[in-house]
Order: structure tokens, then C-alpha cells, then sequence
């Protein structure tokens, strides 16, 4: 990677929506070039895809809460799961956006996006919290997101 896949990579990060020839523009380089770079980048893993970003409040989706889980190890090795298994399972579920193993005083750290507090009382007490390998949980609710 050099300085001009660098010029790139952060034109897409601002502006994915932008053509080639939008970037080239913008870059001073060929379009050609920009296509080819832009190629390679996604060959060796670079850029791994291409996403929009929503306005979720629009989709009744803007309550978001990060959900912090212990997990009960007792029980995963009872069942012969792992942290891993115990994060697609709640991967599965669509108003969960993330789910990351992490280290310290929790296990998982899950973001989840709801219409609201009461939504979110249904699939937390209702779902989430009756999954086998679930000690406990910790919501922190988000108040406002930059």
C-alpha cells in the first residue's frame, strides 16, 4: 500500500457512493487506475465490502443498547459450546448488529438496535436472557452517537 491506495481507501470511507471516475477526479489519478487499485485492494482483503450507513431512526431501529454478557463456562463445556458458538447464536437474532469476544470483566460485548425500551425488554428478558450459557447480563444504553 502505498500513498495513493491510502488517498483512496479514505475517499471511499467519506464517500463510498462515489464512481471511479468521481475519485479519480478528486484524486488526480486515471480512472484506470483507480479501478485497478481499488481491485487489488479488495483481492488481498483490504476492503472487505461495501456498506451503506443508515439513518436507523428512520427504521424504527434507533434505541441501541451495548449489551454486556458473562457467560456461564460451566454450562458451555456441559453443552460442549464455546464463547465462539454462544456469539452466533446471538448473531442470529436480528436486532443484534454485533457481537464481539472480549477480555476483562465480561465475556461478550453485543450491540443491539430496537425500536425502543420496551422492544428491548421483550428480547432481552424474552430471548436473550434464556439462552442456555448466559450468566448474566449488563445494558448500557446509549444516549447519544457521533
Amino acid at each position: 500500500m502505498d500513498g495513493k491506495d491510502k488517498k483512496i481507501l479514505e475517499m471511499l470511507q467519506e464517500h463510498s457512493e462515489y464512481t471511479t471516475r468521481q475519485i479519480a477526479k478528486k484524486t488526480l489519478l486515471p480512472t484506470t487506475t483507480i479501478h485497478n487499485r481499488i481491485r487489488k485492494l479488495k483481492q488481498e482483503g483490504i476492503i472487505k465490502k461495501f456498506t451503506v450507513d443508515l439513518d436507523y431512526s428512520k427504521l424504527d431501529k434507533g434505541f441501541v443498547v451495548y449489551l454486556l454478557i458473562s457467560a456461564n463456562i460451566e454450562i458451555l463445556k456441559e453443552k460442549k459450546k464455546t464463547q465462539y458458538d454462544l456469539a452466533k447464536e446471538l448473531k442470529k437474532f436480528y436486532f443484534i448488529e454485533n457481537v464481539d469476544i472480549v477480555a476483562g470483566g465480561t465475556d461478550l460485548v453485543a450491540i443491539i438496535r430496537v425500536k425502543d425500551v420496551d422492544e428491548y425488554d421483550k428480547v432481552l428478558l424474552g430471548k436473550i436472557q434464556m439462552i442456555e450459557g448466559i450468566k448474566n447480563t449488563q445494558s448500557l444504553i446509549v444516549l447519544h452517537r457521533k
